[in-house]
């Protein structure tokens, strides 16, 4: 791999929760390249957006870093004076946040928002930025960009929305894209008019992007490497391929064939049992080892390394490691 855009080692973020503090991220690692889109995969209360707000340093208060490292184009981030990590927010790394038609002020042009950005991170006039903002609000493919910059966000759809957002995060050409679940509020065909554009965006301003998301439809569409997450742990690795065609872990195989599918279409849909236990309620050894049809006595007592599996593929789990080392 290049030398990352990201580096994540070991990070570990919590949060109160009774009388003691609890990790909603445990000891998670990973890397994004240049040019790489990385997929970090699981269900909702994983871990997933705590991991990418940590990234940023933008944990709401009163959640906090407790250990690891995050490496931003070689710059510690945790290291970083408050005033030097907002240049590297937007200039070096931007996020397109989940929910669209939140993010957006509802009182302020989506223009003024985009103008806005550029200008706090850059020494233009407001017509110059102005004219920026156009430029990128055509590039997002927006229709009527010098009509719509003028628009309020009530005025746009959904699709438009997202779309405004994108512009935003790539106002400052970063090297890497943050995108959390970017085309959860949208329908299917906008989903997918969505998902082009980022493609052909990843292509045009050779942005890596980490890619957060439940829907491994949306990654197989994307992602070269896929991260699953569970319970704030990563429980497997690998390249797009090798981890969609051989999943290993339990619990990414329960993914996959949770997804509807036209061989399987005379089959009643799959589902894991139960749900992701919250954090203060976490099970000893592997946390999955509630929810796990392969469960055996060693996986409620002892949380499982990851096990190689090839050159690109890891998983975290006892079964897995047992057929390895046969």
């Amino acid at each position: 791999m290049s030398e990352a855009v990201l580096s994540v080692r070991d990070l570990v973020t919590s949060f109160p929760i009774g009388d003691r503090r609890v990790p909603v991220v445990d000891a998670v690692s990973l890397a994004v390249a240049p040019r790489e889109v990385l997929a970090l995969v699981g269900e909702s209360g994983c871990g997933k957006s705590v991991t990418a707000h940590s990234i940023l340093r933008l944990v709401p208060r009163p959640g906090r870093i407790d250990a690891g490292s995050i490496r931003l184009a070689g710059r510690d981030v945790l290291a970083l004076p408050v005033k030097e990590m907002r240049e590297v927010r937007g200039r070096v790394a931007a996020m397109i946040f989940q929910e669209p038609m939140t993010s957006l002020n509802p009182v302020q042009t989506v223009g003024d928002q985009v103008v806005e950005a550029i200008r706090l991170h850059e020494r233009l006039s407001r017509r110059a930025a102005r004219a920026r903002a156009a430029e990128l609000f055509e590039s997002v493919r927006i229709p009527d960009p010098h009509e719509r910059i003028d628009a309020f966000p009530h005025q746009l759809s959904g699709g438009l929305k997202q779309r405004v957002m994108i512009a935003m995060a790539l106002a400052l050409r970063p090297q890497l894209l943050i995108a959390d679940e970017p085309t959860t509020a949208l329908d299917v065909t906008i989903q997918a008019q969505i998902l082009e554009l980022l493609r052909e965006l990843q292509r045009e301003f050779a942005t890596a992007i980490l890619l957060i998301t439940h829907d491994l439809g949306i990654v197989n569409e994307l992602a070269d490497r896929i991260f699953v997450m569970y319970a704030g742990k990563i429980v497997e690795e690998g390249g797009r391929e090798d981890v969609l065609a051989r999943p290993r872990h339990p619990y990414t195989q329960g993914l996959l064939r949770s997804i509807p599918s036209l061989a399987r279409r005379d089959e009643p849909l799959a589902e894991i049992p139960g749900v992701v236990p919250p954090p203060a309620a976490w099970p000893a050894g592997c946390r999955f080892s509630t929810r796990c049809p392969r469960v055996i006595e060693r996986c409620h007592g002892e949380m499982p390394e990851m096990t190689s599996l090839s050159e690109r593929q890891r998983a975290r789990c006892w079964v897995v490691a047992d057929e390895v080392g046969r």
